[in-house]
């Protein structure tokens, strides 16, 4: 509804300004064309410039890198010189990764995957994978024919997960790489990483995350010591592997990495314990009552393991672990079960179990004789393992000092423990969870907890050593 004088205004408005634009328009393109040159001058003078300050900076760079590494070669010199070189060794080790439950070596069949894919190579042929794919291997897959099959992640630092594997922290992740081997039982897994990168994964399976964390660096230092002694031999020489992931070496995956056991292995980096100028075998396991044991309870006291010495796990009060529930426990084995356990474990008939006693104990009080008298026999049982698997099994209960029960296990809780016979069942009171040489995880925890550094809880459990 605009009428046609008001359209004219504001053609006419329209057109006014139209000109007045085009007319400074023409004016900046004269300007420019007048002073195009000493614009291209300009902008050559910066661009020179500019190439000058990078150079001058790029010259500085390599001799600022040049003082760095003179020094640090200069710095490696006079430590070597004066013996104190701060190099820290982190060698390779090779970790057969076992099947759920870790029961056997072979899997049926395995799959990987790596947030930015992976790169499976075997001989001169190579496959890659999309980010996130699932990459499974068969016994019979086609890439065996050309040897063991390596897998790596295609970007560095992604870690591989191992889809068809189950752990206590569900699908395991792995650090390294992993070669496959072709059997006849399955594949066979074996991961390849540094020493260091497996502690990751060895700490946290080993010692709870929530630990105190000189504990953790105990903890740290000995698997640490414990791993480094493996890589000195072959523990599976058919896959060059060192060791596996189960508690017949140490538990390696089981839990995630956490930041307080990372922490640890990075604090302690390259630290072992040291006896007699050689690294130890460092043995640990859970609870202690209140003593430790040395290797005679395996039958092995050799001078070489003279720094596992019995040593009493306590201060001017009491027992560290007075309080935990494994510091003392009591199982009452009925006769017939008694029995059939002995007979089954033993693999020897003695009939009906009439006695059984303690006939020889070592230092720190644990057991390192048995003798089971039945009516059709007897049977002699030495050495702490051998004792408590002869006196494991199910049929039994045991009660732990907080009044916790639970089912009888495959092997006994312990071997420090005295037996006597009530009205047809034979009661051992025993204490503490595990073998018992070495170092108590739980009591490094307690003794953490008092106060005690990682070295002062390392030298109390393990005799005329040094940590370096």
């Amino acid at each position: 509804g605009t009428s046609g004088e008001s359209l004219q205004k504001r053609k006419a408005v329209v057109k006014a300004a139209a000109i007045f634009i085009w007319e400074r328009v023409k004016t900046k393109m004269k300007w420019m064309e007048k002073y195009k040159y000493h614009m291209l001058a300009l902008l050559l003078g910066l661009s020179i410039f500019a190439c000058l300050m990078k150079s001058i900076s790029n010259n500085q760079q390599k001799e600022l890198k040049k003082d760095r590494k003179s020094k640090v070669t200069e710095e490696k010199r006079q430590s070597q010189e004066n013996g104190t070189s701060k190099e820290v060794e982190d060698p390779t080790i090779r970790v057969v990764l076992k099947t759920d439950g870790f029961a056997n070596v072979a899997h049926p069949e395995a799959g990987f995957q790596a947030a930015g894919g992976l790169k499976i190579q075997s001989g001169d042929e190579v496959r890659e994978s999309a980010p996130g794919e699932v990459v499974t291997i068969r016994p019979d897959d086609a890439m065996f024919a050309k040897g063991t099959i390596h897998i790596e992640p295609k970007e560095e630092g992604d870690l591989i997960s191992v889809v068809t594997l189950n752990r206590g922290c569900g699908v395991p992740n792995y650090r390294g790489k992993i070669e496959l081997f072709q059997t006849a039982e399955g594949v066979v897994l074996v991961n390849e990483l540094s020493m260091e990168q497996y502690l990751y994964g060895v700490v946290p399976s080993e010692m709870p995350a929530s630990y105190e964390p000189e504990a953790l660096k105990v903890q740290a230092v000995c698997a640490r010591s414990y791993a480094y002694k493996q890589t000195q031999g072959l523990g599976y020489p058919e896959y060059q592997a060192h060791i596996d992931d189960s508690t017949a070496f140490q538990v390696y995956g089981n839990s995630g990495e956490q930041e307080s056991t990372n922490r640890a292995v990075d604090e302690t980096r390259g630290q072992k314990i040291w006896y007699q100028d050689q690294v130890i075998t460092a043995y640990y396991f859970s609870t202690s009552c209140g003593k430790t044991t040395t290797a005679e309870a395996w039958g092995n006291a050799s001078p070489d393991k003279a720094y596992l010495q019995s040593a009493e796990i306590k201060d001017e009060e009491c027992d560290y672990e007075a309080k935990l529930p494994w510091y003392r426990w009591r199982a009452v084995i009925p006769s017939n079960v008694l029995t059939n356990l002995i007979n089954l474990n033993t693999q020897t008939n003695i009939g009906n179990v009439t006695s059984l006693e303690v006939t020889k104990y070592g230092p720190g009080g644990v057991a390192q004789q048995i003798v089971a008298v039945g009516d059709q026999g007897s049977v002699t049982v030495d050495t702490e393992n051998k004792i408590r698997t002869a006196l494991g099994g199910s049929g039994y209960t045991i009660e732990k000092q907080d009044g916790t029960v639970i089912d009888s296990m495959t092997l006994l809780p312990s071997a420090f423990f005295t037996v006597e016979y009530q009205d047809g069942n034979y009661v051992l009171n025993g204490g503490g969870f595990g073998h018992g040489i070495g170092m108590s995880q739980n009591g490094a925890n307690e003794m953490a907890k008092k106060g005690k550094n990682y070295l002062e809880i390392l030298t109390t459990f393990y005799h005329d050593v040094e940590v370096r």
